[in-house]
């Protein structure tokens, strides 16, 4: 089924900092396994910090463990993703002779 023929609105999903997932709208959830997983609510919230007791959901363990979605800063991301101005070298340029 096309997105022009499915008759469910669409699903939004929104990023808590510090957080779960939050899904709104009509999804399916399927397991690892295949089976579907029900929902009770129109609404879920899904575990990103994987302390949850009540997997994929959020129950709150996140706060207790400190999780933290703290962006990678500028300097990070271009050295994580390979890209070198010139002005900056890899760290592993000086160790490997590069």
């Amino acid at each position: 089924m096309t997105s022009e023929q499915d008759p469910r609105p669409r699903a939004v999903i929104v990023a808590c900092t510090d957080g779960p997932l939050l899904v709104r709208g009509e999804i399916d959830l399927i397991s690892a396994s295949g089976e579907a997983i029900p929902r009770t609510r129109k609404t879920v919230a899904l575990c990103r910090c994987g302390v949850s007791t009540i997997k994929p959901f959020c129950d709150g363990s996140h706060k207790l463990v400190g999780f933290r979605t703290d962006p990678v800063p500028p300097a990070d991301r271009k050295r994580d993703e390979g890209i070198v101005t010139g002005e900056e070298a890899p760290p592993d340029a000086e160790r490997s002779g590069a």
